[in-house]
């Protein structure tokens, strides 16, 4: 069995790189993320406006994942290389664990905040994950603070909280919730970044989700049996579906599956940054399909901290050699999500909404 280094770096500090990957697979890699992320926002906003249940929902979606990892590993050889890694209560309590504790507050935090906010808002505030996953990513050693970066940060933040007050109904429950989600995200990203990429535990996504998804769906579950299961009614199990769950549930898994790829061959801050173009795809929904109104201040705010955002992609953005990869990224992003957006509102009963307001 090979033997077990905690969190391992490189000789030099840091976490050992991976193989930079052509512009073209970077720029795949981003838009599948991009599209299954905002397909999983879209499908679960509507879900949670049907029948709530927020914590319920994102402990389906890992359990899912834990039932599908765990046959995968099972009746195929596509996870075998998880023999390779330590089988030890210290690689769990070191590695796995801190990931899944992390994630499970991710998860929570950012699907609570759908009850309090609308998508547009939400995306918006989201424009400060690269500062969060920055100043984690110094924390842990990842990236070396620099004085542009931190001057970055200050307008980033600052951009942020110009959009923040320009909201027309501010929720304090809401806007908490947005940044315990956005915090325990960088901490995630960055602690993937090293699970996957570091020397002596290089392990490939789907082998990740194997080992994270279990932890994370029990402690969901946890949560859920003190905040939701006691007001759980069947009716609303009922009303949603089950087809629609598991449609649900497999976007979903699209999305873990997608993001973790993406971390392990470029970084937690180009995921983060590619994240920017994703946002202002939800914004745009947001508007066409539940016609939220975005105030002057809002897009001020929104503005300043997407072309400073745009400038630390030029800067940090490394992973991606050309501009091709980031284009054909863009691309195909509308094209398919425009496709998907329109299929999910045919089936949600919002497709005439969104008829009557492009045509």
């Amino acid at each position: 069995m090979a033997a077990y280094t905690q969190l391992p770096v490189s000789s030099t500090g840091g976490v050992v790189q991976p193989d930079r990957p052509s512009s073209l697979k970077v720029g795949l890699y981003m838009v599948a993320w991009i599209v299954s992320s905002n397909i999983t926002i879209l499908f679960n906003k509507w879900l949670l406006d049907t029948a709530g249940f927020t914590i319920l929902l994102v402990t389906w979606h890992l359990i899912f994942a834990t039932v599908v990892t765990q046959i995968l590993a099972r009746t195929t050889s596509y996870l075998d290389s998880r023999h390779n890694l330590p089988n030890t209560w210290d690689f769990f309590l070191t590695t796995v664990l801190p990931i899944g504790i992390v994630s499970s507050g991710s998860l929570v935090a950012s699907n609570f905040v759908y009850l309090y906010l609308s998508v547009a808002v939400i995306q918006m505030l989201k424009a400060a994950s690269p500062v969060s996953v920055l100043l984690v990513s110094w924390l842990f050693g990842v990236v070396d603070p620099t004085v542009g970066k931190v001057v970055n940060i200050l307008v980033i933040a600052l951009g942020v909280a110009v959009a923040s007050a320009g909201m027309i109904e501010f929720s304090i429950i809401g806007f908490v919730f947005q940044m315990c989600g956005l915090a325990f995200e960088a901490v995630r990203v960055v602690m993937t970044q090293i699970m996957l990429n570091s020397e002596g535990l290089k392990m490939d996504a789907m082998v990740g989700l194997y080992y994270y998804a279990p932890v994370v769906a029990i402690l969901n579950l946890l949560v859920a049996s003190i905040i939701e299961i006691p007001h759980f009614d069947m009716e609303d199990l009922y009303r949603v579906g089950f087809s629609m769950l598991f449609l649900n549930a497999a976007v979903a898994f699209t999305l873990n599956f997608t993001s973790m790829v993406l971390i392990g061959k470029t970084s937690g801050l180009v995921m983060s940054l590619s994240g920017i173009f994703k946002n202002i795809l939800l914004v745009i929904c947001s508007v066409l399909i539940w016609h939220v109104t975005i105030t002057p201040i809002q897009l001020l705010g929104y503005s300043v901290t997407l072309c400073v955002a745009r400038g630390m992609v030029s800067r940090n953005g490394s992973s991606i050699k050309s501009r091709k990869g980031l284009w054909i990224a863009l691309g195909t992003m509308v094209v398919c999500l425009t496709g998907l957006t329109l299929g999910i509102g045919y089936h949600t009963g919002i497709y005439h909404s969104i008829k009557e307001t492009l045509f």
